[in-house]
């Protein structure tokens, strides 16, 4: 089966040779640079005990230093799958879900064309770069010459010109022996719908090429030179070499260059042109339209968090928000992307002109995570000053976090939004993370209650929560929402229960082994050196309905508890100036909240009395309680009687 010209381009732009090897070695961590993709492991090919095995995912290819193996991807699982070529290239299409050609018998013909259509670009670049130097080009060697661009610098970029006529090119490359429907082929000329002769497509403008990353001339963009022209900057019609949605401009240098440095994405060539020139190699601009899908997966293969360099005008803004939105839900761990905005009315050219490289990269360095874009959209403009607007604000942030489709990724908006939400609402308060507020001091007399040191009772408690989600992990997809609110009091704990929400293991063996990959055995042999565990049912049948249902009354008293906790936390911080009335209606939920997650507890083991409100109330928690305000002075003994 001959494949068609393009497809192995593009599953080798598309695959991670990272996540490909990854299957089959064990990364040495301390000799890879993870966020480089620049990794080492022992060589699968033959027996080692040192890394020398080289995997460099931007470039796609992999060396061993000692067996001297090397190759790509599809090299990578026909040696290790043992495979043909074809079924390795059906293994890699299938795992990034992009569909086999069918049969084309036409294949080889189909290639050759695209090798004769490289040879006709090649052809133009010479003759625009020619024209350039001309009396013809003079006006557009002084527009460069304005734009800060020196002869050598024209040079390094190719960059040419289009004579305002419309036959010159078409009439050189029919000198060359080039044949008219291979210009057109190539998106240089075209046919009026009234018939005719071909007429060249760029007239009067100033030529970029366009290359692709082996650096063959694919495409030009094309600015024009006469002010009255409807379009400032025109791009190469797509064609069999070219699609512009899923081509970078600069990619090839760029990515040689994103693995000492940030990849920078601007929005024009003449703005990837300055950046480079002022020593930012690493920049990238798509090619006259929105960023694409194709693209920010291109740019994520070069470097994991571009950032974004936008003008500071309001259309860059907004551009800004379009790419905010595409990446939602392809975020992945360590995947990610920065917004940078120029000073208003600036573009990167116009800022390295006023204020030199020092200022550009000052801004880089100060891009803003994706996040703070997400919160001043949401918030800008916004008056939020009755509870029906908050409430609004809360579901548009909720409706937009749901996009994510990574869990532990959303987790972590989600915390990061509350944070903001916080000190939105609370300015004069500093904000305490989740799981890390300390409780009130408190006397020997009341120290030693469940209600003041019940650690060792919620550690249980986490325990048995986490045992029973690796013992059936078909649990975790349905507690995940209500998981990643609980303040797990056991860093150990915290982190464990992070990883359940990363993983999507198929058994409990699958999920042990995961997780002992992830955090190591320790974290394991902690968690089940728990005896308490040995006495929990559930644990011990293979009931998952049963499990189901201790699960759920275990978050539930830790959710009650935590939550209980914090606002008395908060009422004691409020004492001095809140209101007395408001903050003991406060505490009287929170300790309500902790009744009612008790109740399943049997009465042999606790003493309860009645409230006047008909509520059940645990002596000691409530002795416990009274003895702490009374200690701080919030109620006297008066009080309580």
């Amino acid at each position: 089966m001959s494949l068609p010209p393009g497809f192995l381009d593009e599953l080798r732009t598309r695959v991670s040779l990272t996540q490909v090897v990854g299957r089959k070695v064990t990364w040495d961590m301390r000799k890879s640079q993870q966020g480089k993709g620049d990794m080492w492991s022992a060589c699968p090919f033959h027996q080692e005990k040192t890394a020398s095995f080289h995997v460099l995912d931007r470039d796609g290819y992999y060396y061993c230093f000692g067996c001297h193996e090397k190759g790509d991807a599809i090299d990578f699982v026909q040696k290790t799958e043992n495979v043909a070529f074809m079924e390795a290239v059906r293994i890699l299409a299938d795992e990034i879900g992009l569909q086999m050609p069918e049969r084309d018998a036409r294949g080889q013909e189909k290639a050759d064309r695209r090798t004769r259509l490289a040879e006709v670009m090649e052809e133009a670049v010479k003759f625009y770069r020619l024209q350039l130097k001309t009396a013809a080009g003079s006006g557009a060697r002084g527009y460069l010459d304005g734009r800060g661009l020196s002869a050598e610098a024209q040079e390094r970029w190719e960059i040419g010109f289009a004579p305002d006529d419309w036959r010159r090119l078409s009439d050189h490359l029919a000198a060359k022996g080039v044949a008219p429907d291979l210009v057109a082929a190539a998106g240089l000329a075209k046919t009026s719908a009234r018939g005719g002769a071909p007429y060249d497509i760029f007239r009067n403008r100033i030529m970029f090429p366009i290359r692709d990353a082996r650096g063959r001339a694919i495409a030009f963009g094309a600015r024009a030179m006469d002010p009255a022209e409807s379009a400032k900057y025109l791009n190469s019609p797509e064609t069999a070499l070219f699609d512009k949605g899923r081509q970078l401009y600069n990619i090839g240098p760029a990515r040689a260059g994103a693995r000492d440095a940030q990849l920078v994405v601007a929005e024009g060539y003449m703005d990837v042109i300055a950046l480079s020139e002022a020593g930012f190699s690493a920049t990238v601009a798509p090619l006259g339209t929105a960023i694409t899908e194709d693209q920010l997966r291109l740019m994520w293969r070069i470097h994991p968090e571009p950032v974004i360099a936008l003008d500071g005008d309001a259309a860059g803004q907004r551009a800004a928000l379009r790419v905010m939105d595409l990446a939602l839900p392809l975020l992945e761990a360590g995947q990610s992307l920065r917004f940078c905005l120029m000073p208003d009315g600036m573009d990167p050219d116009d800022l390295l002109k006023a204020r030199g490289p020092e200022a550009m990269q000052a801004l880089l360095d100060g891009a803003r995570p994706m996040v703070d874009l997400l919160w001043a959209r949401a918030t800008e403009g916004r008056r939020l000053d009755s509870p029906e607007r908050r409430a609004a604000l809360d579901k548009s942030l909720r409706d937009t976090l749901g996009r994510i489709a990574d869990p532990s990724i959303r987790s972590h908006y989600g915390a990061a939004i509350r944070e903001r939400s916080y000190q939105l609402f609370n300015p004069r308060k500093a904000w305490v993370p989740r799981g890390r507020s300390a409780p009130a001091q408190a006397s020997a007399t009341t120290r030693g209650s469940e209600l003041v040191s019940g650690v060792q009772g919620e550690s249980l408690r986490e325990a048995v929560v986490l045992a029973l989600l690796i013992r059936f992990p078909k649990l975790i997809e349905t507690v995940e929402p209500v998981l990643s609110t609980v303040e797990f009091s056991d860093p150990d704990y915290a982190r464990l229960a992070a990883c359940l929400m990363e993983i999507e293991p198929a058994d409990s063996h699958g999920c042990r082994s995961e997780i002992a990959a992830r955090l190591g055995p320790a974290t394991l042999e902690k968690l089940g050196s728990t005896r308490h565990l040995t006495v929990i049912p559930a644990l011990l049948s293979d009931d998952i309905d049963a499990a189901a249902q201790c699960l759920g009354e275990e978050l539930g008293k830790l959710v009650a508890r935590r939550g209980a906790w914090r606002e008395v936390n908060e009422a004691l911080e409020d004492i001095a100036a809140a209101d007395t009335e408001f903050l003991t209606w406060r505490l009287g939920q929170a300790a309500r909240a902790v009744e009612r997650s008790e109740r399943g507890q049997t009465e042999d083991k606790r003493r309860f009395d009645k409230a006047p409100n008909g509520l059940r109330v645990d002596r000691d928690e409530r002795d416990a309680l009274a003895a702490l305000l009374r200690e701080i002075g919030f109620v006297s003994d008066d009080d309580r009687r």
